[in-house]
């Protein structure tokens, strides 16, 4: 079948509180499956749609560069600590964003300006919550893996059942309305006010934290972002 992938690009939408929504119609679900903060199981699904996939990449500009990345390090947008090895003033420590350690090999993408934008506005939700910087990881490694940091709006006929926003989050399971879960701070208020709700969170697993949130068909996609997390928090903490 023909892939008509000029249909796939992207429409940037900002409302009045200039908050980011990409919308790209043909998009697949690109991480797992959020349902209600009380939902106890995740029904099975497919993989991304690969055609798809490529969509996203072309229309966002990573595809330009993914061959040059292929066998280098992907920077975050973002520099890391100090060459000492310590964190900038007022920044916290790897061990308190990683206190249990990395889980598997890690993945990495470059971060635009729309990215870094909710990125911050998650962070902001972690502090506003009470959550920490330890919780502000877990939330950038969820949104990365759910939806790369966009903020995506409904993707049409390949949207992931109703789910929308920074944390793929679906109205019809309780997390809120379209328009409430499209916007960051509302989201990632949503997802911390949920993690709050799980006892013991704080000594979790990332993956194990996000996934009991989540409830993802792919339990164990959130541990791959846990370090470029961590990066991307300790400097916007």
């Amino acid at each position: 079948m023909k892939v008509d992938f000029t249909r796939w690009l992207p429409a940037i939408a900002k409302d009045s509180y200039r908050k980011t929504a990409l919308s790209v119609v043909g998009v697949a679900a690109l991480g797992g499956l959020a349902l209600a903060p009380t939902a106890a199981a995740a029904p099975v699904t497919s993989g991304p749609h690969q055609g798809a996939v490529a969509a996203i990449e072309l229309a966002t500009g990573k595809a330009a560069t993914a061959a040059r990345q292929q066998d280098q390090p992907v920077e975050s947008g973002l520099t890391t600590g100090s060459a000492t090895g310590k964190p900038p003033a007022g920044k916290p420590s790897r061990e308190e964003l990683i206190p249990h350690g990395i889980e598997g090999a890690q993945s990495r993408i470059p971060l635009d300006d729309a990215q870094l934008a909710n990125a911050r506005a998650i962070v902001d939700a972690a502090k506003k919550t009470g959550v920490g910087d330890r919780g502000a990881v877990i939330g950038i490694a969820t949104s990365l893996q759910e939806s790369k940091l966009y903020n995506l709006g409904h993707l049409g006929a390949y949207n992931d059942h109703d789910s929308q926003g920074l944390f793929q989050q679906r109205p019809s399971s309780g997390w809120g309305t379209p328009e409430q879960i499209t916007d960051p701070e509302y989201a990632a208020t949503a997802f911390f006010d949920a993690l709050k709700n799980i006892g013991g969170w704080q000594d979790l697993p990332l993956t194990t934290a996000a996934q009991t949130v989540q409830v993802s068909a792919f339990p164990y996609a959130y541990a791959q972002w846990e370090e470029q997390a961590a990066d991307i928090v300790q400097q916007l903490w």
